[in-house]
């Protein structure tokens, strides 16, 4: 069953609820009103807050920037390599680099390749992200954009998380603001946001100590925007992080785009616990991972867009965040990429038709709009027909 607008009472009237307890009720108050809530209230609402009271707000504050309009591109991913010099706790993903016989390393001529099987498909962006591999450098992933856009230079490339581009510079002796300047002059136009997992450093010393830290991935982020690139950004939960460690993830990253202006996203990402050192611990459910989204809308007030990987949460779980919150669904992705499937996602070849991600999103009772990487409208699918040989294989 997927919730929609209908569903929720006005948020006036449920202010007016008499067993509404009155810190909640405040806090609502506040976000009608187009009030920031601060790290103390933010807390209160992980705390205190049922699902059905942040939905409200969240869904009241969704529509209020977009209506019904749930966006999405088509993209395709390139994954370099899985081999990694890194050793994340949380990772199913990476093959260390001593350890290599399970791992991958594709030449520029296969990643060219997989860009050119995309030739005459209306696919917008390309995007690019992998292990930290030590021989795959700076030069040669500045080869790999520049051979990219001599072969197709409509075509958007988004890659590299801050921990890829940190390793880079690092290994090439660059400052972050050289190192940003050279990637970009040779293609780099945006950047994804993982690699951000939990900044808190008590957290970030128990699940990926080797990475660049908070102030690092926050410096990098902060180039990009400088240099008129946008970026995304991510934060990795339900793991061994409190509600006090996500507050603090989602506080630095409002002031940066208080500064900055330069994010276009905010995606929480869910821990999966297959094939990993932190098998243990169990995953939040779903109703934790709805009111993970809903305060995310409320507290992320100068983020435009609340996004949810669909194959990483599942098709179904994915219609109902747009009911929290979320306005985008990120995009058909290519059943190519494994990063999803090896963290135990629910979507084991996460590929989607245009068709079919459109009446997922038709299927919540909102407007499909595709959208390029920068957030410029492409086409609203509201009223488009599908066949059924187009929606084969849709849920």
């Amino acid at each position: 069953m997927t919730m929609r607008r209908t569903d929720y009472p006005a948020v006036d009237s449920l202010l007016q609820q008499p067993n509404l307890d009155a810190t909640l009720k405040q806090i609502g108050g506040k976000v009608i009103a187009q009030q920031r809530l601060t790290p103390e209230e933010g807390l209160i609402l992980f705390e205190k807050g049922e699902l059905g009271f942040l939905g409200a707000l969240a869904n009241h504050v969704r529509e209020r920037l977009h209506g019904h309009k749930t966006y999405f591109n088509r993209n395709f991913h390139i994954e370099p390599t899985n081999v990694c010099v890194f050793a994340c706790k949380f990772c199913a993903y990476s093959r260390l680099y001593k350890n290599r016989e399970e791992g991958w390393e594709l030449s520029t001529e296969e990643m060219l390749d997989i860009v050119k099987k995309y030739d005459g498909q209306p696919v917008t962006e390309v995007h690019i992200v992998g292990g930290v591999h030590p021989k795959m450098n700076m030069e040669f992933f500045m080869d790999l954009m520049r051979k990219i856009r001599a072969h197709r230079p409509d075509l958007h490339i988004k890659g590299f998380t801050a921990v890829e581009l940190d390793y880079m510079f690092r290994k090439a002796k660059v400052s972050v603001q050289e190192g940003m300047k050279l990637m970009n002059e040779a293609g780099l136009q945006s950047m994804p946001g993982g690699g951000a997992e939990i900044f808190h450093p008590d957290i970030r010393a128990q699940i990926c100590h080797d990475k660049v830290d908070a102030d690092g991935w926050l410096e990098i982020h902060k180039t990009a925007h400088e240099l008129g690139m946008v970026t995304n950004a991510t934060m990795l939960y339900g793991h061994v992080e409190q509600y006090h460690h996500r507050i603090d993830h989602m506080e630095r990253l409002r002031q940066l785009q208080d500064q900055t202006h330069g994010f276009n996203t905010f995606i929480p990402l869910k821990f999966r616990n297959k094939d990993n050192e932190m098998s243990n611990i169990p995953e939040t459910s779903i109703v934790e991972d709805l009111r993970l989204y809903a305060i995310s809308r409320l507290y992320m007030d100068n983020f435009p867009h609340l996004k949810a990987y669909w194959p990483m949460l599942g098709r179904n779980t994915a219609q109902l965040t747009l009911a929290f919150g979320v306005n985008d669904l990120d995009g058909t992705i290519d059943d190519t990429t494994k990063i999803y499937s090896m963290a135990g996602a629910e979507e084991q070849r996460p590929s989607l038709s245009t068709a079919q991600l459109a009446m997922l999103i038709k299927q919540a009772g909102r407007r499909p709009v595709e959208r390029d990487t920068v957030y410029n409208e492409i086409k609203d699918y509201t009223d488009e027909v599908f066949t059924d040989e187009e929606l084969v294989g849709a849920k």
